[in-house]
Formats: C-alpha cells, structure tokens, sequence
C-alpha cells in the first residue's frame, strides 16, 4: 500500500459556556472520531472565550501549525457570538452578509421571519465558501484551510457529510483495545517497555471500574494494521507472563 503523508488537524472550542461547565463539550469527542475515519489525526483541541483577541491570535496559529483547523461555536444570532467577524480579521478578509448565505436563509425562513437578528448568521467573510447546514439552514463557512462550525452538537454532527469533499485525508487511524482485570501500577513498567519498542504507535491506558471491579483498557492506535498486531503480540506476552486477566480483546 502506498504511504500517505501524514495529515494533522487542531480543534478550537469557542465559547465561554464550555469554559464555565454550563455545557460540556462533545464536539471534541465527534470530530476527532469522525476524523480518524478519513486518516486526519487530530494532535491538538483547545477551549477558548468568546474573545475577539483570544480567536484571532488561536485561529492564526493553529493554521500554521495543522493541515487543517476546526472551529465550534460562536456563529449564531447572539451579541456574543463573534466568531464569523474575529476569523474575517484573522484572515484580513471583508466582514459582510455573504450573497450565498443570505439567499439560503431567505428561504429557509417563512416571509417575514428572516429578521434582523437572523440576518447575522449570514455576516462572515464575503469570499468564505459555504458548509451546508441541513437541521437548521444557517450555514458554517470555510476559509483556506479553518472550517467553521456551529456549537449545537446535533446541528455540528449533521454538517461533517458537506465537508468531506473538502478535506483529504491520509490513511485512517485503526484502533484496538484489550480489557484487563488489573490496575495501572502493574503493567505501568512492561507497556512503557512496549512503547519504546513501537514509536509510530499511540498507546493509551486507560482505567475503569466495572461491576464493582477495577480494570485497565488498553487502546492502541495507528494507520497501519501490522504495527498495532506487533504490538498486540508484545502486550499479550507480558500480560500472561504476569497472569493478568484478558477481559476482552477487540
């Protein structure tokens, strides 16, 4: 199979909810899935506030630093909401109601709905090409390599379809987890081991508590399927060299 060069991505979380805990952030968690599967691996995500200077100085450094950034919240109707302008200033670009836009919520909206308010979901860049919103009609945007999305977690996950042609992936990361009644003090040693021996190779323990017992999930991630099974081969034989308890190995 041929190589792919590596693609790397950030994700920027705006808003000062998130920040407070009024709301947990989830889009993290559905990007990064979502990402692995076209083989971009995400190496940063960063919570920021709804802070003009703040998403300025963080959009324009994570775009020089990744193939490609995510941004999540902050372009709705609200006062607060000011993404759209701070990326317009990061990019040096006009601020303005985006033709396209306009036109997609003119009718989206029943005659006389489309207010004032409603207006400012279409005021982004007046270049930005559009990422389609099926759930609510505001659109997202994307400029050179930031696409901008909304916060609402069920409106993000309906929007990554319209994304896909824009993006090109390397080889998707593949995953597998082996499940063990033990703790993390006791394979600690043998799994650094393993790690060492296996650079291109993420290794994660995690612990969990599961019908009242204690256990450790071990995740290995990687684009390329032989390097997780050496792996897989190293870490079975210490775990029953220490006669640790398989759970499942999926």
């Amino acid at each position: 199979m041929e190589n792919k060069k590596e693609i790397i991505a950030g994700i920027i979380i705006i808003g000062n909810e998130i920040l407070s805990g009024r709301t947990q952030d989830t889009n993290t968690s559905t990007l990064s899935i979502w990402l692995n599967t076209l083989g971009i691996k995400v190496q940063e995500a960063r919570v920021i506030p709804d802070d003009e200077k703040k998403i300025i100085e963080t959009v324009n450094k994570f775009r020089n630093l990744f193939n490609y950034v995510f941004t999540t919240g902050g372009i709705g109707p609200t006062h607060d909401d000011i993404t759209a302008s701070s990326i317009s200033k990061a990019f040096d670009l006009e601020y303005g109601p985006h033709k396209e836009a306009m036109t997609i919520l003119e009718k989206y909206y029943k005659p006389g709905e489309f207010n004032e308010g409603r207006q400012k979901m279409a005021w982004m860049p007046t270049t930005a090409k559009l990422i389609l919103n099926p759930t609510s009609g505001a659109p997202g945007f994307n400029v050179e390599n930031v696409f901008c999305l909304p916060g609402v977690p069920s409106i993000l996950k309906s929007m990554l379809g319209g994304m896909q042609n824009s993006l090109i992936g390397g080889n998707p990361i593949l995953s597998k987890t082996i499940n063990l009644r033990t703790v993390e003090s006791e394979i600690a040693k043998s799994l650094s081991k393993v790690q060492d021996n296996n650079k291109d190779v993420d290794i994660g323990s995690y612990p969990f508590f599961r019908a009242g017992k204690l256990g450790v999930a071990i995740v290995l991630r990687s684009s390329d399927q032989s390097k997780i099974d050496k792996c897989d081969i190293e870490i079975i034989k210490f775990i029953k060299e220490k006669k640790i308890e398989i759970i499942e190995n999926i």
